[in-house]
């Protein structure tokens, strides 16, 4: 009974094997990731208008708390099909988390290149509990991935960022769930942009699964980048990067040619959107929607806000098709990065334990 239990609460390979590279004799190293909430969001859609319909894609419910699980899985599974020793990351906080996970599982070692000081503290905490082995830097994202591309030459060690093709294979899969849950393709497809590995994989999963005649379209992406972080959007390499969205502090994507493949075969863009817009989204989807994403996920949702609102906007839904299916993804928990919502906290003051007090400092 147990054992059926667990075949029931498989991941992505489980699901979607068929689409990935891997063989019968592949190891599976799995923490039954995928099959995340798509949320449909009532205030979202009338914020929007002319009847459309937007979802959110909730991938903050993985077991590490983001999407990086999709492709680590694949990632790691593959590594040790290939009798791999250790894996090796370099990390703005998600990628680390879910690494240093996933190569427990396994049963290997795990290390992790960072940028001193760049890291949010609840995706640190992780990669420390799962027992990676990490090397702070003094540099950004870009200098750790260099470094991490220089140690893996060798190969001593097995990449697990999302220049490893495997990643990209397991992430495509939150393409096929919403397929597999609206039943077609969605007109639009907004998320966040920071390495670009993830506008990749999504464009990927769905040209897969119209390829295999699962949908009858293709969406068209929109991708966000903090506007202190946008290589892709000025069409050069961000020297020192710099926004709240720490997910997305990234200033030489590895994915950048693939994401413009993405971008320009959908009829998409790539947009920006400020710090104060992304911690302003943040917070309305936590309070109108119930969903609490960290700052670089609800990028995606202040580019949603853009399109529909701003007339600087590279994309604009000013005149969309009515009844248009929008997704948004939010790519990770709020919990993980927690510092701009617990600034707030420090304006708690305990009153008196009497009604009378409690009464009038909540405003009843």
């Amino acid at each position: 009974m147990m054992t059926s239990k667990l075949r029931q609460s498989g991941g992505v390979i489980e699901h979607y094997r068929e689409y990935l590279p891997v063989r019968a004799s592949t190891p599976i190293v799995s923490l039954a990731e995928g099959n995340t909430p798509l949320v449909y969001c009532s205030q979202l859609s009338s914020r929007v208008g002319r009847g459309c319909e937007v979802f959110v894609k909730n991938e903050g419910v993985n077991p590490t708390g983001s999407f990086k699980d999709r492709g680590m899985t694949v990632a790691v599974s593959k590594a040790m099909e290939h009798c791999a020793k250790a894996l090796i990351c370099a990390s703005t906080g998600n990628t680390s988390a879910s690494a240093a996970a996933y190569a427990a599982r396994a049963g290997i070692p795990c290390i992790v290149v960072l940028p001193a000081g760049k890291i949010a503290s609840g995706k640190l905490v992780q990669a420390f509990a799962y027992g990676a082995r990490i090397v702070a830097i003094d540099g950004n994202f870009d200098d750790a991935l260099r470094i991490v591309r220089e140690l893996g030459d060798g190969h001593r060690f097995v990449i697990v960022n999302s220049i490893n093709p495997d990643r990209i294979a397991g992430q495509k899969t939150a393409a096929f769930e919403i397929v597999d849950v609206l039943e077609d393709a969605p007109d639009f497809h907004l998320l966040p942009v920071g390495n670009a590995g993830n506008i990749t994989a999504y464009w990927a999963g769905y040209r897969d699964y119209k390829s295999h005649q699962r949908s009858t379209r293709l969406p068209t992406m929109i991708g966000f980048q903090a506007a202190g972080a946008a290589p892709i959007f000025h069409n050069r390499i961000v020297e020192k990067p710099e926004t709240i969205a720490s997910a997305i502090r990234i200033g030489n994507p590895a994915s950048w040619k693939q994401a413009c493949a993405a971008v320009a075969e959908s009829h998409g863009a790539i947009d920006i959107v400020s710090d104060e817009e992304i911690l302003e989204a943040q917070s309305w989807l936590a309070k109108h929607e119930g969903i609490f994403v960290e700052p670089a996920s609800a990028a995606a949702v202040a580019g949603l806000f853009k399109c529909c609102e701003s007339d600087q906007a590279a994309y604009s839904f000013q005149n969309i098709p009515e009844a248009s299916r929008i997704v948004c993804t939010v790519t990770g928990h709020g919990l993980k990065d927690p510092d701009p919502i617990t600034q707030r906290m420090k304006e708690l003051k305990p009153v008196a334990a009497s009604v009378t007090d409690v009464r009038r400092a909540s405003g009843l």
